[in-house]
């Protein structure tokens, strides 16, 4: 059975639970479902929100690629990839990931690889916006989320 990996990148915000529902629906093979949500943070109330931009077109290719990898190196049942852009205030949601597989490890492998790997190499670009009203520098790509994502080379 092939297994079609479900990539979206959006403005609007999206449902974990409506998006589990769309993963899940008629489905009696899947034993397990991790669901990662990425939620935008205040920084101690610091920042007043994220702008966060992407490549169109390279970086669903690019989510698409992950995706498919995960599916095949851990065997899922389903994946779902969703990755919003603009502007994001805190506590808003920045991405899912929902695997599906047949047993635990494999879904909670299969989310935390997607997701190592949307990290560092989905072409996104965040600018934090300061809660003064100012505009900071575009975020720089952090080491620990290169390591994150080297351990599972």
């Amino acid at each position: 059975m092939t297994v079609e990996p479900r990539i979206q990148v959006q403005s609007q915000d999206f449902d974990l639970r409506s998006e589990v529902e769309i993963l899940t629906a008629g489905r009696r093979d899947i034993g397990a479902m991790v669901t990662f949500s990425g939620l935008c943070r205040d920084e101690q109330g610091m920042l007043s929100a994220l702008e966060l931009e992407h490549y169109p077109g390279m970086a669903v290719a690019e989510m698409r690629r992950i995706a498919e990898i995960a599916i095949e190196r851990f065997s899922l049942l389903g994946l779902t990839a969703i990755h919003r852009y603009g502007k994001i205030t805190p506590g808003e949601n920045i991405v899912l990931v929902v695997a599906a597989a047949p047993h635990r490890q494999a879904a909670f492998d299969g989310a935390g690889f997607m997701m190592d790997f949307l990290k560092t190499s989905a072409p996104f670009w965040k600018k934090e916006h300061a809660a003064d009203g100012t505009a900071r520098d575009w975020v720089s790509a952090k080491d620990a989320d290169d390591r994150a994502r080297d351990k599972w080379i």
